[in-house]
């Protein structure tokens, strides 16, 4: 995974709860922030949206000078989501889940008792 962006928790993170096309670039997937989320792209948020499959992952983020998208397929396996409830469309993520996510760590999985 490249290291050309910091994230750090100077960021709120939102997963999108429903897929998204990935096909989407930055109008789109604004739009979904926009129409869907209810909120407003700005420097202080981080969007992230998986595939059905969850194997393609894009993360649009909003700098001073413009938009940044990130976009990663995983070459096998799928992203594992959080165990957690979406409220208003968006599950949020700490800088340390959307790592160990992209790092193909579980996140939150609970254990199975017998």
């Amino acid at each position: 995974m490249s290291s050309l962006v910091l994230f750090s928790d100077h960021h709120n993170y939102f997963l999108y709860s429903g897929f998204a096309s990935m096909r989407k670039s930055f109008d789109g997937l604004s739009g979904i922030v926009l129409n869907e989320l209810g909120r407003e792209v700005n420097d202080k948020d981080v969007f992230i949206f998986l595939n059905k499959e969850r194997t393609h992952i894009k993360i649009l983020l909003y700098e001073a000078d413009g938009f940044t998208l990130f976009y990663r397929r995983l070459h096998k396996g799928r992203f594992t989501l959080p165990d957690a409830t979406a409220s208003n469309g968006s599950i949020q993520l700490t800088a340390t889940d959307l790592l160990s996510m992209l790092h193909g760590l579980h996140l939150h999985q609970r254990k199975k008792t017998a």
